[in-house]
């Protein structure tokens, strides 16, 4: 029975990252779909399991909605540009000493111009949600 539920678990969680970036809805989207695989594969201990899993992989990644993009599409190039030494993408963290920008009309995003690329982060925790090109 562990066994079923930490292949559920494995399952739902690769699943729920991959469907994520997708979801406006990811936390519903996630939590549902994943009580749903995991009471399947393990009853209603995998769909509590499964459930959270997909919860959180449902949040990790919820993409900026229309507005927040055309903003930081429109907003004007920074004078220095910002360069670090990792991969830019989505889901991981730039380092703290990138300055963000604020988005005025939505406060749960913020946006930077690294490695001359436009990228959408949570502020809170600088994990980019969005890259553009």
């Amino acid at each position: 029975m562990t066994r079923k539920i930490i292949l559920a678990s494995a399952a739902l969680l690769s699943l729920g990252i991959t469907g994520a970036a997708h979801a406006q809805n990811g936390t519903v989207t996630g939590t549902a779909g994943g009580a749903v695989t995991g009471a399947i594969v393990g009853g209603p201990v995998g769909a509590v399991v499964g459930g959270a899993v997909g919860a959180v992989a449902g949040t990790a990644i919820d993409p900026p909605p229309e507005r927040v993009v055309t903003y930081v599409q429109q907003a004007p190039m920074p004078a220095e540009p910002v360069v670090v030494e990792q991969e830019v993408v989505v889901g991981k963290p730039l380092p703290q000493t990138v300055v963000l920008q604020q988005i005025p009309d939505d406060p749960t995003y913020a946006y930077a111009v690294v490695n001359e690329r436009r990228v959408i982060v949570n502020p809170q925790n600088y994990t980019v949600v969005r890259v553009l090109d």
